[in-house]
């Protein structure tokens, strides 16, 4: 069994900075993308960041600039830090992996139960 749970959420004021954690455990055999999806309410979720086991990055146009993220693989953790952070913001911030469990099985997507950014004065 797999299980990432992500911290770091919270209530910031605007300009302000959050650094968001997520760490995988259970049977892991090896970590490929990780990545950082938000749902704001009445939205679909969607791709905020996400990186490969190399270090190559990626990010949505509406944070470029303000939000980098970056993992440890021996600690199999992603993180975001978000910087200059805007009320659209806002969001519940989920943790997506894409792992196998062993080195025969197929590479399966698991997610992280959400941890929520308000940005508000």
């Amino acid at each position: 069994q797999v299980q990432l749970v992500e911290s770091g959420g919270g209530l910031v004021q605007p300009g302000g900075s959050l650094r968001l954690s997520c760490a995988a455990s259970g049977s892991i055999f090896r970590i490929y993308r990780m990545g950082w999806y938000r749902q704001a309410p009445g939205r679909q979720r969607e791709l905020v960041a996400d990186i490969t086991k190399g270090g190559s990055t990626n990010y949505v146009d509406s944070v470029k600039g303000r939000f980098t993220i970056s993992r440890d693989n021996a600690k199999n953790t992603v993180y975001l830090q978000m910087n200059s952070l805007k009320p659209e913001d806002t969001a519940v911030y989920y943790c997506n992996a894409d792992l196998k469990t062993a080195w025969d099985s197929t590479i399966d997507h698991y997610w992280g139960r959400g941890t929520q950014v308000t940005v508000s004065s």
